[in-house]
């Protein structure tokens, strides 16, 4: 993918069909390292579809015989010295407990690391796709964070609907001013 905005998309689309009620969305650069997690807690995996979603011959989609999203997030962070785990526990083994966390690390000095790209848009079409589903978005660029809490905005909007245009229209400008240095949000 051309950029970790995608993989984040792909990654975040991955635990709406896991059933997330919840899926939180962690992009934290300290220095030249970034750290990408994604936490859900949908249904989980077994420990044998955990070690079959690197492979790019694995896929639960019946549209084609390939999933290539967690393999090129692996190729991207390994390209840089970095790396990927994945963490689940499924919800046969842990009923009260269960959900995945995909962390993937990057050097951000490499030369093949792969530019982050649009997170405001990615945040945009997930909530909009997803309305029901709750998110959680923090990216801290070495101490200025942007965040956001889907569950804050309904205690504000109580039944408006996230995927209404004006609220996903006032979600994008307020992530964009959050990117805005403090000198540009006059």
């Amino acid at each position: 993918m051309k950029e970790l905005s995608l993989n984040v998309l792909d990654i975040a689309k991955n635990s709406v069909k896991a059933k997330a009620t919840l899926i939180g969305i962690s992009l934290v650069e300290e220095g030249n390292q970034l750290t990408m997690t994604i936490t859900d807690n949908g249904c989980g995996m077994k420990p044998e579809v955990v070690a079959t979603v690197m492979n790019p011959f694995y896929t639960t989609r019946t549209t084609r015989k390939v999933g290539m999203g967690i393999p090129l997030l692996i190729l991207a962070a390994e390209q840089t010295g970095g790396s990927v785990t994945i963490e689940s526990r499924h919800e046969e083994a842990y009923p009260e407990n269960h959900g995945t966390v995909v962390t993937a690390t990057f050097f951000t000095d490499h030369i093949d690391f792969t530019p982050i790209g649009d997170l405001v848009s990615t945040m945009e079409t997930l909530i909009m796709g997803s309305p029901d589903i709750d998110f959680t978005f923090l990216h801290d660029q070495n101490g200025q964070k942007v965040e956001l809490d889907t569950r804050q905005l309904r205690e504000v909007l109580g039944d408006v609907p996230l995927d209404s245009y004006e609220v996903i229209q006032w979600i994008g400008e307020y992530l964009r001013e959050q990117y805005r240095p403090a000198d540009e949000t006059v």
